[in-house]
């Protein structure tokens, strides 16, 4: 057995999808992204959790935007 250790050139990344994901849909709502950032999204992330966190994304934003007008016109 050898008991040389093992060098790596780069450290591991660890992917994050979700989090990816969180981070790209985000950004789609304010509308600005970098093409490099982009490109980076399409390679990590898949369109299942796109289409999940965006529809949760969605979901949250037509709940936040009922209950100001509930509270605007409870007043």
């Amino acid at each position: 057995m050898s008991s040389e250790p093992v060098v790596m050139d780069k450290p591991l990344q660890v992917k994050k999808p979700l989090w990816r994901a969180i981070v790209a849909v985000s950004w789609s709502f304010i509308g600005i992204r970098k093409n490099s950032e982009f490109q980076e999204d399409l390679s990590q992330i898949t369109p299942l959790h796109i289409l999940g966190v965006g529809f949760v994304a969605g979901l949250l934003f037509v709940i936040g935007l009922i209950v100001v007008v509930n509270l605007v016109v409870a007043k």
